[in-house]
């Protein structure tokens, strides 16, 4: 029980960086590029929130997130599970 506890936390941790990540990454683009239609930005956070709703069931149903691999390199690891 404990270990789901502190994977939440990590997950906690990981969607307030990725949301910021985000959030400036739009932010440069309307400031130095051009301004994004309303529409685009709230299909960029629906996107952002099912990937934080997948892995957050795969976190609570005990098996973690990882990022697919890609060719022979590992993309990365979400939660230390």
């Amino acid at each position: 029980m404990a270990q789901i506890a502190i994977d939440v936390l990590w997950f906690l941790i990981g969607i307030i960086i990725l949301a910021g990540v985000v959030y400036l990454a739009i932010w440069v683009i309307e400031q130095f590029i051009q301004p994004l239609p309303q529409k685009v930005v709230q299909g960029i956070w629906v996107i952002v929130l099912l990937i934080a709703l997948i892995a957050l069931i795969s976190i609570i149903a005990g098996g973690g997130f990882r990022l697919p691999r890609v060719g022979m390199f590992d993309v990365g690891v979400l939660a230390l599970a």
